[in-house]
């Protein structure tokens, strides 16, 4: 679905990764650990095209990321969802309305997807918030919302870059619990977190493989959870 071949991104003249390989097969679960600055986030964004890598072969659904087009990489993107570690949210629309603009932007009638929103609203536990705007949500609704957001177009890959960073350890759980069912229903998921202890709570919920990036590089970090 997604490989990285040897892949190596400079910004500034500086090699911030270097000789990565990666692959996320199909139903997939992974986590990414390394230390603040280590490129976790660069490294989800060569994972959906936002950026292209210096060398190396990044793939995308079987398609070679430099030759894709712009409106080749945003066909992309309905396939895969992305949890931001910002949550922005247009401050001055409804929860409900900043959850639907992956289909406004897509060209869907966000009328024809009304009850599957309705759902969305409630497996995130979000229906007595749908009315509410961005800036009277506490951290966990936020990042509850932006999860429901990444998945309104029901992508087959689900990318999350430090969703539980902002939250109580209550409200990590209950991320990452929904972020195992999306696994169990077919989808890849990667999360890129420093927090090792959220790792070891998903050990008797999902088998994972936990990737570190050190030194410019990824390996794996431990066998199978």
């Amino acid at each position: 679905m997604i490989e990285l071949e040897n892949v190596a991104y400079s910004y500034g003249g500086a090699e911030l990764l270097s000789e990565l390989s990666l692959q996320l097969a199909p139903g997939t679960f992974h986590f990414l650990t390394g230390p603040s600055g280590a490129g976790k986030t660069t490294l989800l964004k060569l994972c959906y095209g936002a950026l292209r890598p210096t060398s190396g072969q990044a793939r995308i659904f079987g398609q070679d990321v430099r030759q894709m087009g712009r409106d080749d990489i945003a066909m992309s993107r309905r396939r895969i969802g992305v949890v931001h570690q910002d949550c922005a949210f247009l401050d001055h629309l409804a929860v409900h309305e900043n959850v639907a603009l992956p289909l406004t932007v897509s060209g869907q009638a966000v009328a024809g997807q009304a009850e599957n929103l309705r759902e969305l609203l409630a497996w995130v536990g979000l229906t007595e918030r749908a009315t509410a705007l961005p800036p009277e949500l506490s951290g966990g609704e936020r990042q509850r919302a932006a999860l429901a957001r990444a998945v309104i177009m029901s992508p087959e890959v689900i990318l999350a870059d430090e969703p539980t960073g902002n939250v109580d350890w209550e409200m990590s759980q209950r991320l990452l619990q929904l972020l195992v069912e999306l696994n169990r229903m077919g989808k890849t998921v990667l999360i890129a977190t420093h927090d090792l202890s959220l790792i070891r709570a998903a050990k008797s919920q999902v088998q994972a493989r936990v990737l570190r990036i050190a030194n410019r590089r990824i390996a794996t970090a431990g066998a199978d959870l």
